[in-house]
């Protein structure tokens, strides 16, 4: 293996020079720098990671915690976009990223045990049942965290701007004449009562009153407690004129029972989702939605998470929030007297 010792033989400088040279120092010439890193991938050199973690206390790691109660795991589209993003900033910041499990070495374990185990300098929360006894011992230890769409008291978390977002969509569907809108929202979750709020907030600004029975719980990423839950509406003696749906994949559930009662989008009925998947795109007509911005969710998810970790004393907790965006579609159709 080619050692920071052969490199500075080769270009005849000192071991202290090399090390300078590979961790970006400022106090050699940019000419000697080029000249010890072009020489160090010619003779591909590899740093020693167990070296420079014993040295520096850190493994240039980052867990991430990603479970899912539907298990689709990574086929999960909205927060696989948001993984991906998140893998993409951290190699750009030299972090590795791997999956924090309950397993260790075919035991069963806690994750904090599995984050120790593995020298996380960091993980990232994504998609948990975040009440979890063990994800609170995780979130409160000594490892820096950042959670995805849920937040704990003096510790941060990015979140998708979901009141507002939720809001927009609602407005948008009012605009084109509908009054009478249900809201086939995911279980009973911060993302669910801020959306929840976003949606009675734009009602209420427009002197609009739906029955309760127009708001149905189904399930989030779940196509059958979706498809029952949109049969339940049209089975109303005065069925909504446009559905909201939680997510752009569940209303995949919901086409089969509205294809069922013989009814067409958006020609006799309204419907929207929300997230702005790419499997959205393919529909025909194109989904009306509300699409999160997954990429800068991912990235400053990490980005925050390295903050924390390279400066614990000086970086303080927050809450950051990304906005999304409306796309229109196809499938609320303009009506008169809804």
């Amino acid at each position: 293996m080619v050692t920071v010792k052969d490199i500075a033989e080769k270009c005849g400088v000192s071991t202290a020079t090399v090390s300078k040279a590979l961790n970006g120092y400022g106090d050699i010439s940019e000419k000697t720098a080029e000249r010890i890193r072009k020489t160090a991938e010619e003779m591909h050199y590899t740093p020693n990671v167990a070296a420079r973690q014993l040295k520096t206390n850190a493994s240039h790691t980052i867990g991430v915690l990603f479970e899912d109660e539907t298990n689709v795991g990574l086929t999960h589209e909205f927060f696989a976009a948001i993984l991906n993003a998140a893998k993409v900033q951290a190699e750009k910041e030299g972090y590795d990223i791997l999956f924090i499990s309950r397993n260790i070495a075919g035991r069963r374990a806690s994750f904090l045990e599995h984050a120790r185990y593995r020298s996380c300098d960091g993980v990232l929360i994504a998609n948990m049942n975040y009440s979890n006894e063990d994800v609170r011992k995780l979130i409160y230890s000594e490892i820096p965290t950042v959670t995805i769409d849920y937040t704990y008291n003096d510790h941060s978390s990015v979140l998708s701007a979901n009141v507002e977002g939720e809001y927009e969509l609602t407005k948008y569907v009012i605009s084109r004449g509908h009054r009478k809108i249900a809201f086939v929202h995911g279980e009973n979750t911060s993302v669910t009562k801020k959306r929840l709020i976003g949606f009675y907030r734009a009602l209420t600004e427009a002197g609009i009153t739906v029955p309760d029975r127009y708001i149905v719980e189904s399930r989030y990423h779940d196509l059958e407690s979706c498809r029952v839950a949109t049969q339940s509406l049209l089975t109303l003696p005065e069925r909504p004129t446009c559905i909201l749906f939680s997510d752009d994949y569940s209303y995949i559930g919901a086409r089969s029972a509205l294809s069922e009662a013989g009814l067409s989008v958006p020609d006799d009925i309204s419907v929207a989702g929300y997230d702005g998947i790419e499997m959205a795109k393919t529909l025909y007509p194109p989904l009306t939605t509300f699409a999160q911005d997954t990429e800068a969710m991912g990235k400053r998810a990490i980005q925050k998470l390295i903050e924390i970790i390279e400066n614990p004393k000086t970086c303080r907790p927050e809450e950051i929030e990304i906005p999304g965006r409306l796309v229109p579609g196809g499938t609320v159709a303009r009506i008169q007297n809804g």
